[in-house]
Formats: C-alpha cells, structure tokens, sequence
C-alpha cells in the first residue's frame, strides 16, 4: 500500500481519467478510482468553483486506501470540462441549474454502476450543489459531508447589496468578463495561499499541476457566476425543503474562512432534520482536507467516523 502523499503529484496507475457527455452533449471530464479488491461503497466528491481533481488525489488515496471507489467530476466550465467564456481564465456559468442539471444525470448513471453504499462530498461550491441537489431529489446518498461548503459568500458590502450590484454589472456590460482580478476574493491583500492553507507544500502541489497542466488552470469567475452565486446560495438558505432533506450530513466549517461565509454554513445546519457540525478555528483557512496535517487528520478521521456510523459495508 502507498502513502497517500506518493499521489500528491501523480496519478494513480490503476485510475481513469475519462470524458462523460452530459445530456446536452458538452463534454465533462472525470475521474474515477476503483477500490482494490471488493468495495466497501463509492464516493462521489465535487470540488470548488476553479477546483481540479488532482489537488485532492492525496485525499482520495486515504479513502481508497480504506476499501472505497473514488470518482469526481469536473465542473461544467472549469478543469479538463471546457470553459463556458471567450476568455479561458475567467469562470463563467448562465445558470447554476447547468450544474445541477449535469449533476443530476451524472449521478443516476454513477449510481447505478456503483456498488453502495454511496457517498457525496463536496467541497466549497461543489458543497453548495451537493445539497443543492440533495434538496432538489437530484441525489440520493446514504450520507454526505459538506466541508467549508458555499452557503453563503463574503462580500466587502453585504451579501444583500452584493447580490444586488452583481446583477446591475452584469446588464451594463459583458456578463462574462472577469469580476475582479489575481486573488480568489476581492478587496483583500491576504495572499492566495493564506486564504487556502497554511500548508505550504499542498498549495505548492496545486501549483505543480497548474504549471504540469496549464490548459486546467482557471482564474477569477465572471460577474454572471458571481450574481448567479449569490442568487443560488440565498435561495437555497431560503429553502423550505431543508427542513425535509431526509440525507444525513457532516458540516466542516472553518470559522475564520475569508472565502465563504461559516455563519451561513452553521445557520442552514440548524434547518437540517440530521445534521452534525465540525468547526475548526483560526488554524484552518478555506481548503481543510488541504489543511496542515493537525486540521487535515482530524477532519478526515470525523469523516471516517461519520461514515462508519451512517454509510456502513454492506
């Protein structure tokens, strides 16, 4: 058995990387890892907005190494999924119901050739639309984990007045251009790294695939994807149907995150009938499975935990 971090920048040898065509026909790129032996269930981990499979092999090894398939799917508009804008820098999207529509499908069909149990994860954005989807029936899992997931997004002016101005810049000029430029988060001189992990050598393993595989690399989102993410986030924290979602959930939320709002992450865990909240402080910025080992150990053995006590080998 490998260390985990023997995949930190390399593919596992006995992986696929693949193309799935969404009903629509847009190609969208995946990853998928089958587990050695007879599987002990399946993962399905969605990534952040920019996210690409690669920075996260380190964690998928740790759940492979436990028995689980492993399979994640670039979003629509990012990673090895094509781009959505004229700019290739610049992450676009009309709708976030493109998501979940390519979601929707791709799940039906993941499930079925899966063994279970199975398991959603998401990260950031792809936490937003892993509940998103829960709540809207497009998923069905035995259990899921939300890890510093996109409930809500800082704004310099408020997330209402956020909304609000995003949606006017969009009708005055080009809605895909780019909302700002460099940082993951505008009006901020903390650093990239500094709002990811403090991790030195995870960030630098991003950026080893970014210079290994340019054509994957994605900068800021377009003012459309932003006004579309404030419309998202505030309409799912809204949603009645929180209070139904029968899905039990793991929240890990870093309460000193600069990039999505943990307030809101904590305020729609109190709606959800089977929940359970991890909070870490300010040792943990944005990407905790991407974390220092003392945050990255201790989520990824809640998420253990969690899914020993409600996703258990059949």
């Amino acid at each position: 058995m490998n260390s985990p971090q023997t995949y930190r920048r390399a593919i596992p040898a006995d992986a696929h990387i693949d193309t799935w065509a969404a009903p629509d026909g847009w190609k969208l790129r995946c990853f998928d890892w089958p587990a050695a032996g007879q599987a002990r269930g399946s993962i399905l981990f969605q990534g952040g907005r920019g996210d690409i499979f690669e920075k996260y092999l380190e964690t998928f090894a740790h759940w492979h190494d436990a028995g689980w398939n492993v399979t994640s799917l670039d979003w629509r508009g990012q990673g090895g999924s094509g781009r959505l804008s004229a700019n290739p820098h610049v992450g676009h999207v009309e709708d976030f119901a493109h998501y979940i529509a390519d979601f929707r499908a791709f799940w039906a069909l993941w499930q079925a050739a899966t063994p279970g149990p199975h398991v959603l994860i998401g990260h950031s954005m792809g936490g937003h639309l892993a509940l998103r989807a829960m709540v809207e029936g497009a998923a069905t899992p035995a259990a899921a984990v939300l890890v510093a997931p996109m409930l809500g997004l800082h704004s310099p002016i408020g997330a209402a007045l956020g909304e609000r101005m995003a949606k006017l810049v969009t009708r005055l000029g080009n809605p895909a251009r780019s909302a700002w430029k460099g940082n993951e988060r505008p009006a901020t001189t903390t650093t990239r790294e500094a709002l990811l992990t403090h991790d030195h050598g995870r960030y630098e393993d991003e950026i080893w695939w970014q210079r290994e595989r340019p054509e994957l690399l994605l900068g800021p989102p377009s003012w459309k994807w932003l006004s579309r993410a404030f419309e998202s986030t505030r309409a799912l924290r809204d949603d009645p149907r929180l209070a139904t979602m029968p899905v039990p959930t793991l929240l890990i939320v870093a309460e000193a995150d600069k990039l999505v709002s943990p307030a809101a992450a904590l305020q729609v865990a109190t709606r959800l009938p089977d929940a359970r909240v991890m909070q870490f402080g300010a040792e943990s910025a944005h990407e905790v499975l991407r974390e220092a080992d003392g945050v990255r150990d201790r989520a990824l053995g809640e998420i253990d935990r969690f899914l020993a006590a409600h996703a258990p080998a059949g």
